[in-house]
């Protein structure tokens, strides 16, 4: 059985002027999904207001097989066919193990990097961003008066580092060096 755990990025494009709904209908959605066997957690990532009508929803469960059954559960059908009406494209989904979502573009057909190019480009994102936050997150919490506190500094410093890599960072960075990535 699988132990690395497993990912799965949807992207759901929503008519203009159905958002509203849409976030109705993740909030329907969430506790079934929470209710499967093996589920950890999800974001979502909500699209920029009057500008873009993409919603990125990562989920994350413990194996590829709990993650599959959820997405291939009945359950979850009959909620994209109450949803399909606020889509201008197909339910789209890819299920990846690990974080190889880091590495996911929104068109299927595109390959994940061999591993050693992952672990480089992870790595280079990941250790400037952990200066970054020495250098201004720390001193920073400082200014807020919180007390120097090795756990609670690395508690918070490792959130927003997560954070960045996720959302921000390697978005935009896989897509600078993709040709080497999948080269």
């Amino acid at each position: 059985m699988e132990t690395q755990g497993a990912s799965v990025v949807i992207t759901h494009h929503i008519l203009d002027g159905k958002q509203a709904e849409y976030e109705t209908w993740l909030d329907e959605i969430l506790p079934v999904a929470k209710n499967a066997d093996g589920f950890i957690d999800w974001q979502v990532v909500r699209p920029i207001p009057n500008l873009t009508f993409v919603y990125t929803v990562i989920i994350r469960f413990d194996t590829i097989e709990n993650l599959k059954n959820w997405m291939e559960s009945d359950a979850r059908k009959k909620l994209i066919d109450k949803a399909h009406p606020l889509f201008t494209k197909e339910d789209n989904y890819e299920i990846k193990s690990g974080l190889d979502f880091l590495f996911y573009g929104e068109k299927a057909d595109i390959k994940t990097p061999v591993r050693w190019k992952q672990y480089l480009a992870t790595w280079s994102v990941i250790f400037p961003l952990s200066i970054l936050m020495q250098l201004v997150l720390l001193p920073f919490l400082r200014q807020l008066d919180l007390p120097a506190n090795r756990y609670l500094d690395t508690f918070i410093s490792t959130g927003c580092l997560v954070f960045l890599v996720i959302f921000v960072v390697m978005p935009n960075y896989t897509k600078l060096i993709r040709k080497w990535l999948f080269k």
